[in-house]
């Protein structure tokens, strides 16, 4: 079981709303370690991409549009991972809330993808992390149009 504490325990936030405000838009929601890490290896391979398409539902962190492939790297704490084993110390009801709301969120985007034709990939940012290239073979197999290196 993985706890998270987010603050001191028995206060809802230890901060003013700036300062929260402040701490959360600096959040990355494009361009983060997992993300460069992954289009890194995949540049290595030839494989070519577009990064963060608004104009695709979700808009995927990576999208190969010739082969209607989306990517999405997905932190494990706001997607979800291993979800029903951890613990919030502090407001609870907050974070369970949210989380399943990204969770249902992704799942939705997911299915309306597929529904339209993509191919759809989602890795952990701890899958990335462990072993990308592993992530890039998962990729590759799924190449329909492109040259397979």
């Amino acid at each position: 079981i993985i706890i998270y504490c987010l603050g001191m325990v028995n206060k809802m936030d230890v901060m003013s709303k700036d300062s929260r405000r402040k701490i959360m838009t600096s959040i990355r929601n494009k361009d983060t370690k997992i993300e460069l890490l992954l289009r890194r290896e995949l540049w290595r391979e030839k494989i070519r991409y577009r990064k963060n398409l608004k104009c695709i539902i979700g808009k995927p962190d990576i999208v190969i549009l010739k082969d209607k492939i989306a990517i999405f790297c997905d932190g494990d704490f706001w997607h979800g991972k291993n979800f029903y084993n951890k613990k919030f110390c502090i407001n609870k009801e907050f974070w369970e809330e949210k989380i399943k709301r990204n969770m249902e969120r992704d799942l939705e985007v997911t299915i309306l993808l597929r529904d339209m034709g993509w191919t759809v990939i989602r890795f952990w940012e701890s899958d990335i992390i462990l072993d990308v290239h592993k992530c890039v073979e998962i990729v590759k197999k799924h190449l329909k149009y492109s040259e397979k290196t």
